[in-house]
């Protein structure tokens, strides 16, 4: 479900002061029931979930039409991405994150981890269209439990970039997240 990005901003999320120039694009809860300390059964689930693999025939269309145009006009070429046309996240980090556990590396997608605490995990990724992060925040459910909310920041490269975003924006809360998020919540309770 997606939620107010309030949400994402109320909370006293350490990507505050890593990434305060990214605007907030989209906050979603995640159907992950869990206790206070199974954040990283959440992580590791993120981290491994293949969008070829999807059940969603919709969204696997999707993500290959998004890397074939990418290929097709460059904008994922490693120039275009973290450490070349933007420096990575890594080098904001105050010392105590950057000392930390960094968590997984996305297996399937180009995010790269920045930090992974208790209740927080961000990863990200970069090309010609944009600087982004996801963040994965682990919150109390209201009932005793807990529960995921993702949040996606955005930086958007120039006015391309702004365009980029809005022309997927629709097919993002429409056709990506919604069954992606479903199928994350159906492995949550499989496992």
């Amino acid at each position: 479900m997606r939620l107010d990005n309030s949400a994402h901003t109320s909370r006293p999320w350490r990507i505050h002061e890593v990434a305060p120039d990214f605007r907030v694009e989209d906050v979603w809860a995640l159907s992950t029931p869990g206790g206070p300390d199974d954040f990283h059964l959440l992580v590791e689930s993120f981290a491994q979930a293949d969008t070829d693999e999807s059940s969603s025939i919709v969204v696997r269309l999707l993500f290959e039409l998004r890397w074939r145009l990418g290929r097709l006009f460059g904008w994922d070429d490693d120039n275009g991405g973290i450490g070349s046309r933007v420096p990575t996240l890594r080098d904001r980090l105050p010392d105590d994150l950057r000392q930390g556990d960094r968590g997984p590396d996305h297996e399937s997608l180009p995010f790269k981890s920045l930090y992974l605490l208790h209740d927080e995990w961000a990863a990200e990724i970069a090309n010609r269209t944009m600087h982004g992060v996801m963040h994965l925040g682990w919150v109390p459910d209201g009932v005793g439990g807990y529960r995921g909310q993702m949040a996606v920041l955005v930086k958007p490269n120039g006015r391309f970039g702004e365009a980029y975003m809005a022309a997927i924006r629709p097919f993002r809360h429409r056709l990506v997240y919604p069954p992606m998020l479903r199928e994350l919540g159906r492995r949550w309770r499989a496992a």
